[in-house]
């Protein structure tokens, strides 16, 4: 008897467990947990310029490093944990981007209070639902998106770092406002 084959987005290398578990558990499906959304704030933030492998075999160390994505805790960091931090072969050791997650918890706390959560503000972005594409292949995936651009618009003006339109697209991706499985994709 045949083994039926797997099909999975154009993006997920064939053989690579990082990124199999990654699309087939995670990407694209719907989040509602703060605790995940800053997780992927911090971790989206970070890849900014590096591949996203990069930064998933780093997960742990990030979970780490910051608290277990305690935005809490991590907003209290200063500039000696940033120094300690700076020297954590776990993580991306960019000074911009460990104080950008700083940061960024601190307004994480400050959406949180205005709208009871992080989880209602950002759903507003999307109107409440998953946004479906159903993507053919790469050339019709999406960088950016007016929803990601008016998120990123809004963060920034709320003074959050490293939430540009595609940083933020991708975030939307990972927890799931968007949903991008490819058409081919058995997990769509």
């Amino acid at each position: 008897m045949s083994k039926k084959t797997v099909k999975r987005c154009f993006w997920v290398p064939e053989g690579n467990e990082l990124y199999t578990r990654y699309h087939d558990e995670e990407w694209g499906r719907p989040v509602h947990d703060d605790k995940i959304h800053f997780e992927f704030l911090i971790l989206e933030g970070a890849q900014a310029g590096l591949s996203w492998e990069t930064i998933l075999k780093r997960r742990a160390g990030y979970a780490k490093a910051f608290a277990n994505f305690d935005w809490e805790k991590v907003a209290k960091f200063d500039v000696k944990k940033v120094e300690q931090l700076m020297q954590n072969e776990g993580i991306i050791r960019n000074r911009a981007k460990i104080e950008a997650a700083i940061n960024n918890a601190k307004r994480f706390k400050e959406v949180r209070k205005e709208f009871g959560s992080f989880d209602n503000y950002i759903w507003t972005f999307v109107g409440g639902k998953t946004l479906v594409n159903r993507p053919k292949d790469r050339k019709e995936m999406k960088a950016e998106t007016p929803e990601s651009r008016a998120l990123s618009k809004d963060l920034i003006k709320r003074g959050f770092k490293f939430v540009g339109p595609t940083i933020m697209y991708a975030h939307m991706q990972a927890v799931g406002l968007v949903n991008d499985h490819t058409t081919d994709c058995d997990f769509r």
